[in-house]
């Protein structure tokens, strides 16, 4: 069963966002799939904005990973990981990083352009797919799985 929600302005889509966060716990992976500028990074800014991180999101795309230090919701400190596979070339490259610490650790992990993991993929996930609407600040917003 997946859920859809389309939002038409950046401010609308790290709402969205934020609300979706409410739902994650320790240890859950979120895949994000979608085209350049279809909205990804945005909504991990609203992830991070739920988890209080002091450090806004911004795309890691030249250094893979970026670490949040966050809180949950008993002000417990947690980790968020964001990695942007976009220029990613080889499953070595995400072995070298060594995925499986962040992938089964106990923090959230945000994984955009997360195709690159092909069979590295962990089974239980949010997969969230996004795609331009139409017109330029609209975003339809697809969410299927479930976490841990």
């Amino acid at each position: 069963m997946s859920e859809i929600r389309t939002t038409t302005s950046v401010t609308e889509t790290i709402a969205y966002a934020r609300a979706f966060a409410g739902r994650l716990r320790r240890g859950d992976v979120v895949t994000l799939f979608g085209d350049l500028g279809s909205g990804k990074t945005q909504f991990v800014k609203g992830v991070c904005q739920a988890f209080k991180t002091c450090t806004t999101a911004t795309s890691p795309s030249f250094v893979i990973l970026n670490r949040y230090n966050g809180t949950d919701e008993r002000e417990s400190e947690l980790l968020v990981y964001h990695f942007d596979l976009y220029r990613v070339k080889s499953l070595t490259e995400i072995y070298d990083l060594g995925y499986e610490e962040f992938l089964q650790g106990d923090g959230i992990c945000l994984i955009e352009w997360a195709e690159m993991l092909g069979e590295l993929l962990p089974k239980r996930r949010y997969d969230i797919r996004f795609s331009l609407g139409a017109d330029e600040n609209e975003r339809r917003i697809e969410i299927s799985g479930v976490g841990k």
